[in-house]
């Protein structure tokens, strides 16, 4: 189905005309690639921008230069028609620029006002903090926002989504003028999104220029006023959301129409490879049971809070469970650390790649090749040819683009270190492999090369399961579907009943 969105009224104040800021040209490069290549955009004041394109398209690099992380090598940025140079973060935000991540660093030690104002909290005498008036500043724009937080709370008494309104927070504190917004929902429940587009809705009102970057559709044209599209660090199109249809973008995206994003498969399954007998956890999940067949791709669905991610992390180690049996090729296994599930073949791909999954700091080929340091090693010494070689077999399996092997995964796309996480399990040579929201944050042309690579992992015989909270994602390529909802398993489905409606009823209780 086509979507195309409802045309959105013209601002009657004349100065929404005028952007307040533009990049003209810009281009930037690294060693061996070109990220950027003589991009243009414009923000206008009560307008939202969506910046659409594929993981690697540049979206990433033009964030940095507009926070001042990078620098141009080429082109200009103008604020209010007048040009302007961003030499550090600090003079990004002095220049009212502000940007809210997908995942926004904040600590859980200090309170929410500490982290609203860390790095420009107001002083008083002998430039002490002034404790008082930074505790009254924070909730004043706390309470713009419609966040009832309060502010002397520490951060890690906080659930996600009140500590993404304290990151929102925390971008607004400096009276920005242009607030980015990247990937800002990943992380909330539904509600939560709704309570986000509303927040969007008053920054508008307030003159905000929002440039908002997302991979799903139906954000965009929810909020969006308009769109630049990005392929390969060069711009391929720009106009209003209005005129737009969603295969048009798609098409702008990835230079081709993607009419199949879930590959046709043969569910063809073999002998039983896993079984879970009465997994409980005191506090997460209870009374999980279920099969897994070599082969076969069992998708997990639920609402926030289901246990589902609980229950795999548990499964492979990394918490225990208080009661549960798990056999493996017909012999039971006891699994007290993720050492012991890899070495009985089971892998886990996290959610949260960023903490999770990757070491950012070093290159991909010493996190592709960190779990099976003994097939690239001899008498106690690694031999780097081996692990170039072994990173190499698996990145290329995976279509990673990248200018090296050397390349630091901080440096990567989302999608790029996704496939770094993957292809680093899938060197262990597993037999379980569990895939928590593999496609989370990456765009619709990455998604289908994922779906296309899970489809040939199960046509070898990997067993596969997958956790997601995109409905036609789970129905799509699972051959079942486990619900659970509050820490148990609600239904198990399969065949005519693995219907959007059926999952839906069972994860809500309904």
């Amino acid at each position: 189905m086509l979507m195309k969105a409802e045309k959105k009224s013209e601002p009657a104040s004349a100065e929404n005309d005028m952007p307040v800021l533009t990049l003209n040209g810009v281009t930037k490069t690294f060693p061996g690639v070109t990220a950027l290549s003589e991009v243009s955009l414009e923000l206008f004041p009560g307008k939202v921008t969506a910046l659409v394109g594929e993981n690697g398209a540049g979206k990433s690099t033009v964030v940095k230069i507009l926070t001042g992380i990078y620098q141009p090598n080429g082109g200009q940025i103008e604020i209010d028609g007048s040009p302007i140079r961003f030499p550090t973060a600090q003079d990004a935000g002095d220049a009212g620029v502000t940007a809210i991540h997908q995942e926004t660093v904040l600590f859980d030690e200090l309170s929410v006002a500490e982290n609203v104002f860390l790095g420009h909290a107001p002083r008083g005498r002998f430039g002490l903090i002034d404790t008082s008036v930074m505790m009254d500043r924070a909730r004043e724009i706390l309470e713009g926002i419609g966040a009832n937080i309060e502010p002397r709370t520490k951060l890690k008494d906080l659930g996600i989504a009140n500590k993404h309104l304290v990151a929102i927070a925390r971008a607004l504190s400096i009276d920005a003028r242009v607030v980015i917004m990247d990937e800002p929902t990943a992380a909330l429940s539904q509600k939560e999104i709704e309570e986000l587009y509303e927040l969007v809705e008053e920054l508008k009102t307030q003159g905000k220029a929002i440039l908002f970057i997302s991979h799903k559709f139906d954000e965009i044209f929810r909020i969006a006023d308009s769109y630049t599209v990005f392929r390969d660090g060069a711009l391929v199109g720009n106009g209003a959301i209005a005129d737009v249809t969603e295969a048009e973008l798609v098409k702008m995206m990835v230079g081709r129409e993607v009419s199949q994003i879930f590959p046709n498969r043969e569910h063809n399954t073999g002998d039983e490879i896993l079984v879970v007998e009465g997994y409980e956890h005191p506090t997460e999940f209870a009374d999980i049971s279920f099969t897994l067949r070599r082969g076969e791709i069992l998708g997990f669905y639920g609402l926030v809070g289901a246990g589902r991610s609980e229950f795999m992390q548990s499964l492979f180690g990394i918490t225990r469970p208080s009661a549960g049996e798990v056999t493996i090729d017909g012999e039971r296994e006891i699994i007290r650390s993720p050492a012991d599930a890899v070495g009985k073949g089971i892998v886990y791909v996290p959610e949260d790649r960023g903490r999770q999954g990757a070491i950012a700091a070093l290159p991909i080929f010493q996190n592709v090749t960190l779990p099976s340091l003994g097939r690239t090693s001899k008498n106690g010494f690694l031999k780097l040819a081996e692990e170039f070689k072994l990173a190499r077999e698996y990145t290329e399996r995976l279509d990673l683009r990248a200018a090296s092997l050397d390349t630091d995964v901080g440096n990567l796309s989302g999608g790029n270190q996704q496939k770094v996480v993957i292809a680093k399990w899938l060197a262990t040579q597993p037999k379980v492999i569990i895939l928590d929201e593999p496609t989370k944050g990456i765009d619709i042309g990455s998604k289908a090369a994922v779906h296309e690579f899970m489809a040939e992992l199960a046509a070898e015989g990997l067993a596969v399961i997958m956790v997601s909270s995109e409905i036609p994602e789970v129905l799509g390529m699972s051959d079942r579907v486990i619900v659970m909802r509050e820490g148990r398993i609600a239904a198990e489905l399969s065949g005519d009943d693995m219907a959007p409606e059926t999952l839906v009823r069972h994860a809500a209780g309904i």
